[in-house]
């Protein structure tokens, strides 16, 4: 078993408070970063979310956010991604992938459960699965920004022959891409729907790793990322994240689209993927469970 590093084998236990025997129905959680989606969960947990409470959050900028926790009802330190592990027993990854690993390595070395929001991240560190194994921490993907994880995971029991993602964006959600930049493809003044990727699951989380982190969920509650196909348009025709699921199987054959209302922070990222980070921390402490 890898021994945990120094500092951070208190277990996940004994972090949720002071008081443990007062806090025992209520589980900590900390957040790896405070953009549009770290600084609304982080509101919210302060709001109050029964049998949760906010302990902890990191940034880059660490004075904007040590400004605006400082009006909390209740303060919370901001921290290193790293020392987050040692401040709750729940640590929700909501930062660029770049410094995925440095948030999830140390949160699942302590045992923690990590709710992982860049999920393709995943691919270049599927190592840290073991590492959660060995250690007694958890890895937890939320649904996002897609639907119908439930329902593709179920099919997956049986036999899969195929799933296809087609994802479409209005061209400024999709602008800085990687992929993009490197093939020269300019989206100014695209006034059609523009086909500007084809390919796996896994080659597409590379070339647009902030727009479709959903494409990594889809494949792993199925067939895994080589199998699944992916699609993506620059469609100026559209004003919301649009992504439709296909997927055949021996048990069923079914179809799924979601059009998702960009966030005014940061258009590359649905309204709902906060709201889904939020539904699964509530389904963490619920005694009612719907759905896997």
């Amino acid at each position: 078993m890898t021994e945990p590093p120094p500092g951070l084998q208190q277990s996940a236990a004994d972090r949720a408070g002071a008081t443990p025997q007062l806090d025992a129905e209520v589980r900590t959680v900390a957040l790896g970063g405070f953009g549009a989606i770290g600084a609304k969960l982080a509101g919210c947990l302060d709001d109050g979310i029964t049998g949760l409470r906010l302990a902890a959050v990191s940034a880059r900028d660490r004075d904007r956010a040590a400004k605006i926790v400082a009006n909390f009802a209740h303060p919370v330190p901001v921290v290193a991604l790293e020392g987050l592990a040692e401040t709750a027993e729940i640590v929700v990854e909501c930062a660029p992938a770049a410094v995925f690993r440095q948030v999830a390595e140390p949160a699942l070395r302590a045992g923690c459960t990590l709710v992982a929001v860049s999920v393709g991240a995943l691919l270049d560190n599927d190592d840290l699965v073991g590492v959660a194994r060995a250690c007694g921490g958890r890895v937890i993907v939320p649904s996002g920004a897609l639907l119908g994880l439930d329902a593709v995971a179920a099919a997956n029991e049986g036999i899969i022959r195929s799933v296809r993602m087609i994802t479409r964006k209005p061209p400024a959600g999709l602008a800085g891409a990687p992929y993009l930049i490197q093939h020269g493809i300019d989206l100014d003044g695209v006034r059609a729907p523009l086909k500007v990727f084809e390919g796996t699951a896994r080659e597409a989380v590379k070339g647009f790793p902030a727009n479709v982190n959903v494409a990594v969920a889809l494949s792993l509650a199925g067939i895994g990322p080589d199998r699944t196909r992916i699609e993506i348009w620059a469609d100026p025709g559209v004003t919301r994240n649009t992504h439709t699921i296909d997927v055949d199987a021996d048990s069923s054959r079914f179809s799924m689209t979601i059009e998702n209302v960009p966030s005014e922070d940061n258009p590359r990222t649905g309204k709902i993927t906060v709201l889904s980070v939020l539904a699964l921390l509530r389904k963490l402490t619920s005694p009612l469970q719907i759905g896997g």
